[in-house]
């Protein structure tokens, strides 16, 4: 019982101890939360005074821009308002002054329409008294003004066109003279100025070989390399006239230097068969189409006509592998291209443009197909094609006088391939002939359906037709091979007999995997 009362006694003393803890600890935070608001108060105050004080800062200061910009205002628009008044002003006086001019224009005109009229009156009575007179003069002459005035114009008449007659003799003789002595002039010192060696080029050329072997390698078995090369290039090969060389014979200068280059890259090689030689001579084709590319880039440089289409300059390259009458076709082309310039420079005219003309006046000689013209109007429509200036053009048509020259250096180009072309040595005709020949030759069997190459070799004396094996069989060989010859007897003029070789060959191909 005791231990009971002891029990509810401390926990009545904790009960009251904790009741007066609790009460102690919320006067600490009261007296805390009434200081913090005080200062929170205190401090609120102190932020609002602050802000009113600078918004009446910020107050005073816009209150005193605005009264600037409003004085500034105000000043311009008094300036304005002085203005206006002075144009005002101005405007007035200019009405007055306007106003008494317009009243002197006024009385002048009427001064002036009394003054018209007097003298209209005047020229009536003069225009009486002249037809007066007139009929008075008719009569005392005895014919009218009119039959007068014709009859002296024909005697004045007359008289200038026998003085303009016999000055216009005297102008023609004087010109002709010094036409004559300047053309001369021009051409000699054009000619002095341009000195160009003399090249002919041959029909042949010759390939050095080391030994009967390396002889005996090009022949092949049974003939087959040799047999193929000519097949592929179109160039006879003639082993047996001289030791220790081959003979490249063919018309066309770029069949015989594929056939040199591929010789010389097979002998390197030391692989020689059919199927290399193919392949060799397909690669040399295309590095010589390059350097006849690279050729004509040259060229133009060289001569400052740049630029230039690149098919004309590819024209021009080939032009190193052509001949004129045994003229080599570039240096031709060139030397005229020069000369033409030195004349454009004597007579005053655009040096670039005349030289311009004088290199692509022969590209109708080098085409990839033989064409129905003739090479200047040939060469003249290659030019119009891409896009040469009308002068160029009709100085390439017109230097054989096909068609009439309409540019001054139609005939600079004219007299200069013919300068170039009569120097002594330039030209060989037989050359020329000879190539048109076989270039005819090859054309004439090329026009027969399922021929696909035509080549002219043996200096003419053989023509070999390679035809395709799928289009024309082993009999209509044989009676094409007779035709060809038939027309060729019928139709051309050659040396000797030509035979006629139809090539028909088979080829079987196996891939092995």
């Amino acid at each position: 019982m005791d231990a009971i009362i002891i029990v509810i006694a401390v926990l009545l003393a904790l009960a009251v101890g904790f009741g007066i803890a609790y009460w102690l600890l919320g006067k600490v935070l009261r007296e805390r939360n009434e200081r913090m608001i005080a200062e929170a108060r205190l401090e609120a105050e102190r932020v609002r005074t602050e802000n009113i004080e600078k918004a009446e800062a910020h107050f005073q200061r816009l209150k005193t821009e605005f009264e600037a910009k409003s004085q500034i205002r105000e000043e311009k628009i008094v300036t304005a308002e002085k203005d206006l008044k002075q144009r005002e002003n101005n405007l007035r006086n200019q009405q007055t002054e306007l106003q008494k001019k317009r009243k002197e224009q006024d009385a002048q005109k009427a001064s002036l329409t009394a003054k018209m009229e007097h003298y209209e009156g005047l020229c009536k009575e003069a225009e009486e008294l002249r037809s007066q007179h007139i009929s008075r003069i008719e009569e005392i002459a005895g014919m009218s003004a009119a039959t007068a005035k014709e009859q002296l114009i024909q005697q004045m008449t007359d008289v200038a066109k026998s003085e303009a007659m016999s000055y216009a003799a005297e102008i023609v003789e004087e010109a002709k003279l010094n036409a004559n002595k300047e053309a001369k002039r021009i051409i000699v010192q054009s000619v002095q100025r341009l000195a160009t060696e003399t090249a002919i080029e041959n029909a042949v050329s010759v390939f050095h070989i080391d030994s009967d072997e390396v002889k005996g390698k090009i022949i092949g078995r049974e003939g087959r390399n040799i047999r193929t090369l000519e097949g592929v290039t179109g160039v006879e090969l003639i082993v047996d006239d001289t030791p220790d060389a081959i003979v490249l014979s063919a018309f066309d200068p770029i069949r015989r230097e594929i056939a040199r280059l591929s010789l010389h890259q097979l002998v390197q090689d030391g692989r020689i068969h059919p199927q290399r030689i193919e392949e060799v001579v397909a690669r040399v084709t295309k590095q010589l189409e390059e350097e006849i590319l690279e050729t004509g880039k040259r060229t133009i440089i060289d001569l400052g006509v740049q630029p230039m289409h690149p098919e004309l300059v590819r024209m021009v390259g080939r032009m190193k592998y052509r001949s004129s009458y045994g003229q080599n076709l570039l240096q031709h082309s060139r030397e005229v291209a020069n000369l033409c310039a030195i004349m454009a420079s004597e007579l005053g005219l655009n040096a670039k443009l005349a030289k311009r003309a004088g290199l692509l006046h022969d590209i109708g000689k080098v085409p990839d197909e033989e064409p129905d013209l003739p090479h200047a109007l040939y060469g003249m429509k290659l030019a119009e094609q891409y896009k040469e200036k009308p002068e160029v053009c009709n100085a390439i048509g017109a230097h054989h006088d096909e068609i009439e020259m309409t540019t001054l250096i139609a005939p600079i180009v004219q007299v200069c391939d013919a300068i170039s072309g009569a120097r002594p040595g330039a030209r060989r005709e037989v050359v020329e002939a000879y190539i048109k020949r076989l270039k005819n030759m090859e054309s004439l069997a090329l026009s027969y359906p399922g021929v696909e190459k035509t080549y002219a070799i043996q200096a003419g004396r053989e023509l070999r037709v390679i035809v395709g094996s799928e289009k024309i069989d082993d009999k209509e060989s044989q009676h094409l091979a007779l035709d060809i010859a038939r027309r060729i007897q019928e139709e051309m003029t050659y040396p000797g007999q030509v035979k006629v070789t139809v090539i028909r060959e088979t080829r079987a191909t196996g891939i092995a995997k």
